[in-house]
């Protein structure tokens, strides 16, 4: 039997634009997860691992430092951001996605990005928070092999 982790076996994806949809900019309309598991990241703000804000009134250090945050918690999985398929975003200021875009294709495969969606918020938990992601990955299930006598 060979040991094999997860981020050496990539789930199962089908990203999907059916042609009767307008044709989406910066996302995918439709993932079908055809096997693995899921893994539920939390809203990651810029906090660095201190706990100090990265980046005040800089939506672009902001926003990269939260891939950077995600890319820490994908790593605590064995996964990676090729697994993404879904992604939200909280932003205080939605006429600001065009930067937050170009930092995540810093990240993610702008030919095969995840499903996703944004929404303007007021205020996120602390005033001088720009910017708030959620991520939902699928790494690779692995059943043990049973043996048989």
């Amino acid at each position: 039997m060979t040991d094999v982790s997860p981020a050496e076996v990539p789930p199962t994806a089908n990203f999907i634009n059916p042609d009767t949809m307008h044709r989406p900019t910066g996302y995918t309309h439709v993932v079908e997860i055809t096997a693995g598991r899921p893994v539920y990241i939390a809203g990651q703000v810029a906090l660095d691992g201190t706990g100090a804000l990265v980046g005040p009134g800089d939506i672009r250090a902001q926003t990269g430092q939260v891939f950077d945050n995600l890319r820490t918690a994908l790593q605590a999985v064995g996964a990676r951001f090729d697994q993404v398929v879904k992604l939200n975003y909280y932003l205080v200021d939605a006429t600001q996605l065009p930067v937050v875009r170009e930092v995540r294709d810093e990240y993610l495969n702008p030919q095969r990005l995840p499903a996703s969606t944004a929404v303007e918020v007021p205020r996120l938990f602390r005033d001088d928070c720009l910017i708030e992601v959620e991520a939902v990955a699928v790494i690779a299930s692995f059943q043990p092999m049973s043996s048989t006598a």
